[in-house]
């Protein structure tokens, strides 16, 4: 994770292009403790958190969540996700290339989302044994009604930058990633220009109602996920994913 700051704005940029930027343990620690700091310090008005301008994240590096699950509360990925959700000042994300799994459902707890026309967001959880996670089963049925959203968490069907906008998942379309970062860069530093105070009490009363709900639903999921990499189901989808062959359910009852 490359951390750059300029003119009171933050930039988190995953930085593994060889994997695709697949999140390790390591980089959602990295993710955790940058955006911690830049809530205490007051010279930050806004996070901008892009992949750079070819893909965004393919999700869970898999070697890495089968060497060592998250086992807990405490664990960096669901530190990660209670820092992002509690995280006061706005977050602009700029999305293109693959947004897999985490890389899609962290997009529903950023402020602004801006999308290349060749962003493919999917969450493949199901798929690989598991459950959603960080709110996304909740957040998605209120946003897309159920039949929509069990298309994409059930079957786990991806979409592309165009239906993200469309779908009140992010705020415009762009040509390519060089120009989705500029804009999502120019949207991020407006905030430089606006009384701080102001926008954080803005941010708060528009994400108050089922706040606390919503936390009751990323901890239930963050459970769930948990027990589930432990099952036998998802113990054969991901060795299935890291041998790059087809997960064979036909023995699960």
């Amino acid at each position: 994770v490359l951390v750059e700051r300029e003119q009171g704005l933050l930039t988190l940029r995953l930085n593994r292009p060889d994997k695709k930027n697949a999140l390790t343990r390591t980089m959602y620690a990295g993710l955790a403790e940058a955006l911690s700091q830049a809530e205490r310090d007051s010279d930050v008005r806004a996070v901008l958190l892009t992949g750079g301008t070819e893909c965004f994240t393919s999700g869970n590096d898999v070697a890495d969540f089968i060497q060592a699950p998250p086992t807990g509360p405490d664990s960096e990925v669901f530190r990660f996700m209670r820092t992002l959700f509690d995280f006061a000042k706005p977050i602009v994300a700029a999305v293109s290339g693959p947004a897999v799994g985490i890389g899609t459902t962290l997009l529903l707890h950023c402020d602004l989302v801006y999308v290349s026309r060749d962003a493919r967001l999917k969450m493949p959880f199901v798929s690989l044994g598991l459950c959603p996670e960080f709110g996304s089963s909740l957040i998605l049925p209120r946003l897309l009604g159920h039949a929509r959203a069990a298309e994409l968490l059930l079957l786990g069907e991806a979409f592309g930058g165009e239906q993200a906008v469309a779908w009140g998942i992010a705020n415009q379309v762009l040509d390519d990633g060089a120009a989705t970062l500029a804009k999502a860069r120019e949207m991020a530093l407006g905030f430089q220009r606006l009384a701080p105070t102001a926008v954080l009490d803005g941010k708060r009363l528009m994400r108050a109602p089922g706040r606390e709900e919503l936390r009751r639903v990323i901890e239930e999921e963050g459970a769930l996920f948990g027990q589930r990499l432990r099952s036998p189901e998802a113990i054969e989808a991901l060795s299935a994913f890291m041998q790059r062959r087809p997960a064979d359910f036909s023995r699960f009852a």
